[in-house]
């Protein structure tokens, strides 16, 4: 009898460490296959996207100064050194590769970019509340603000099964694919301050889905 429960035991232990491991596999797997950040602090410096207007100065340059729009494209266009990538890029990040092909052209040129007007970060709130729609910001804004912009929960809400819907790049570079991932929020939890995520940063385009 007692050798029957001990193999019994054993059987059970083992069963558990197969649940862990698949588990864990699972897991493993949804890491390598999910790579998106959830911050929970805005970035320090805003990151450029289309439609932004843009001021970029070239000291004692006039004529290589001037606004742009960042296009649909990412990219804006100069005097002299044509296309530029902008979208991704922080206004000092932008600057710099502006003054390295500028050298080709102007001796050590001293760049500026001024953010004028931003126009390229957005979010939509769906579902269950009581504004849903898009939402163009100025400002970065979290999960919980974004729920706060769309004038907050409707009465028959699940707050505890909210989705942001965000879509993202996967594989090496080069080998890039846009891919859509669901980020689970539960609200209670981030009121308690256990959430994970937690009260993550919305990035532009993220969608709020509230059921």
């Amino acid at each position: 009898m007692a050798i029957a429960m001990g193999r019994h035991r054993m059987r059970t232990f083992l069963s558990w460490i197969l649940v862990v491991s698949v588990a864990l596999g699972v897991v493993g797997c949804a890491k390598e296959n999910v790579n998106y950040k959830s911050d929970l602090i805005a970035p320090p410096e805003f990151f450029l996207g289309p439609e932004d207007v843009l001021k970029v100065t070239v000291w004692k340059s006039p004529d290589l100064s001037g606004e742009v729009t960042i296009r649909p494209d990412g990219t804006i266009t100069l005097p002299l050194i044509g296309d530029v990538p902008a979208a991704g890029r922080t206004a000092n990040i932008l600057a710099k590769r502006i003054a390295e092909r500028l050298t080709e052209y102007v001796s050590s040129p001293i760049v500026t970019v001024q953010v004028k007007e931003v126009n390229s970060y957005f979010i939509y709130v769906l579902g269950e509340v009581v504004k849903p729609g898009k939402y163009p910001l100025k400002s970065y804004a979290n999960v919980m603000q974004g729920i706060a912009l769309a004038g907050g929960f409707a009465p028959f809400a699940s707050k505890n099964k909210i989705k942001v819907l965000r879509n993202v790049k996967t594989g090496s570079e080069g080998h890039e694919e846009n891919r859509q991932i669901e980020i689970p929020v539960h609200y209670d939890d981030i009121l308690k301050g256990i959430a994970i995520p937690g009260n993550f940063i919305l990035q532009s385009g993220d969608v709020i889905v509230v059921p």
